[in-house]
């Protein structure tokens, strides 16, 4: 019984990360077309919402611990 409640309660933790800011892709290094280069970096999963983006006031990026301070597009 106690590892059917441990294996629940796992579960429930994974999926309420699944839709969070906390999702990542590898963003490859590149130059612009100014010549400035940028390093390869991570960041959040291109979505429709600006709430769930690292930048964003009260999120934090997890690769950086740096807080978000963007209030709006």
């Amino acid at each position: 019984m106690k590892k059917l409640i441990l294996l629940m309660m796992s579960a429930v933790l994974a999926l309420s990360f699944a839709g969070s800011a906390s999702a990542a892709t590898k963003v490859k290094s590149y130059t612009k077309k100014n010549g400035t280069h940028v390093q390869s970096h991570n960041r959040s999963n291109k979505d429709k919402s600006f709430n769930n983006n690292w930048s964003t006031k009260g999120n934090t990026n997890p690769n950086t611990g740096k807080k978000g301070t963007k209030t709006h597009k």
